[in-house]
């Protein structure tokens, strides 16, 4: 009987996201023709991968295949750049035309991602014995078709009616806390491609009494040693020096600010301008008149606060008295009394000042006393 024989190494293949692949099979025939070999996809609907003549490609190759398919004259299959999607149940026909029988062979393929190092996650790292379900936590970021398993002290644990695992084995619960439990732990996580272990964290129980004990004298001591600070401490008269002063010169610029918030100068336009004050004097004999000196005012600028002069009156030929000037307003108009005009007092002149007239009279000789 003609027929065509298949082998090969092993019937299943990891491979790793992103790696390859090589699906090894090897063929036997009494025939010398080159055969035909077929490799396809085992799924709901089978899936050609890829068809040949011995090395050389038949047809066009699926757009997910292209680029990433060779295929060698023993039959073996290599693909590069692995998928997810490549996992399942290859399965490889050779058939030669003259052999009565076709050879057929199965392979499995997983691809798998590594996994990452995984961490243990505690709510404290010390309990209280006889403590109500303490729960360890184990996890980790990447990895596919993870399996978790936890030690203890470097044994393996397993579960028991105290240390429960979940179903996945990711979280250890321990049920009621025991001095026995005061040990290390950690976990493992691996796949068909990796595996990887954390790092081992502490578990320290107390004992309630222990507990107790260590709180209150810690609570003893504290409580003694605030009581004797403040029975010793006594402040000194260079802090109290210190402190008066600083007391008193606060008051001094309190002082110095309310002084100077009552110096304030008050604005320029709420200061009253002085008003000269002229009083008229007019008697009826020159004689019994004071003498003062006459005042004539002298224009200012604009814009400055009036000034005045004082200027000697003319000599005067006769032995009486120099008339008396009258004083006005320059803002208010005076009319001259008749008997002014005479005796040199001041009339306004149309320029709005005080003109000053001295008429002198020629002097009369005195009698001649008999």
């Amino acid at each position: 009987v003609k027929g065509v024989n298949i082998t090969s190494q092993g019937s299943l293949i990891r491979g790793t996201l992103g790696g390859v692949a090589l699906l090894s099979v090897r063929y036997t025939s009494t025939s010398s023709d080159q055969p035909v070999i077929k490799w396809q996809l085992k799924r709901d609907k089978p899936v050609t991968v890829v068809q040949s003549i011995g090395t050389e490609i038949i047809g066009n190759l699926r757009s997910e295949y292209r680029d990433r398919i060779h295929v060698f004259e023993n039959g073996t299959l290599l693909l590069h750049n692995l998928q997810l999607s490549d996992e399942g149940t290859y399965e490889v026909e050779v058939s030669i035309t003259d052999d009565t029988f076709t050879g057929e062979h199965h392979i499995n393929l997983t691809v798998d991602v590594p996994v990452s190092k995984p961490s243990i996650h505690m709510v404290a790292s010390t309990v209280l014995e006889l403590s109500e379900l303490f729960t360890l936590n184990c996890s980790h970021e990447n990895g596919t078709k993870v399996v978790y398993s936890w030690q203890k002290g470097g044994k393996p644990l397993a579960n028991d009616s105290r240390l429960q695992l979940s179903p996945d084995q990711k979280v250890l619960t321990i049920a009621r806390v025991l001095m026995s439990d005061d040990d290390v732990y950690s976990c493992t996580v691996e796949n068909p491609i990796s595996s990887m272990k954390s790092l081992p964290v502490k578990l320290t129980v107390y004992r309630r009494s222990s507990l107790y004990i260590i709180l209150s004298t810690g609570g003893i001591f504290l409580l003694i040693t605030l009581v004797t600070v403040c029975a010793c401490w006594k402040p000194s008269k260079k802090d109290k020096q210190q402190t008066d002063k600083q007391g008193s010169s606060e008051f001094m610029e309190q002082n110095d600010a309310k002084h100077d918030a009552d110096s304030v100068p008050k604005p320029e336009h709420e200061r009253k301008n002085p008003v000269a004050l002229y009083i008229l004097k007019e008697r009826d004999s020159p004689d019994t008149e004071d003498e003062s000196p006459p005042r004539s005012r002298i224009p200012s600028e604009s814009g400055s606060p009036p000034s005045y002069s004082c200027t000697p009156p003319p000599p005067s030929r006769s032995p009486d008295p120099p008339a008396r000037t009258a004083r006005r307003y320059p803002r208010s108009p005076v009319r001259t009394p008749p008997h002014a005009r005479s005796s040199g007092r001041g009339v306004r002149s149309p320029a709005g000042g005080v003109q000053v007239m001295h008429e002198q009279e020629e002097a009369t000789p005195p009698p001649e006393s008999h």
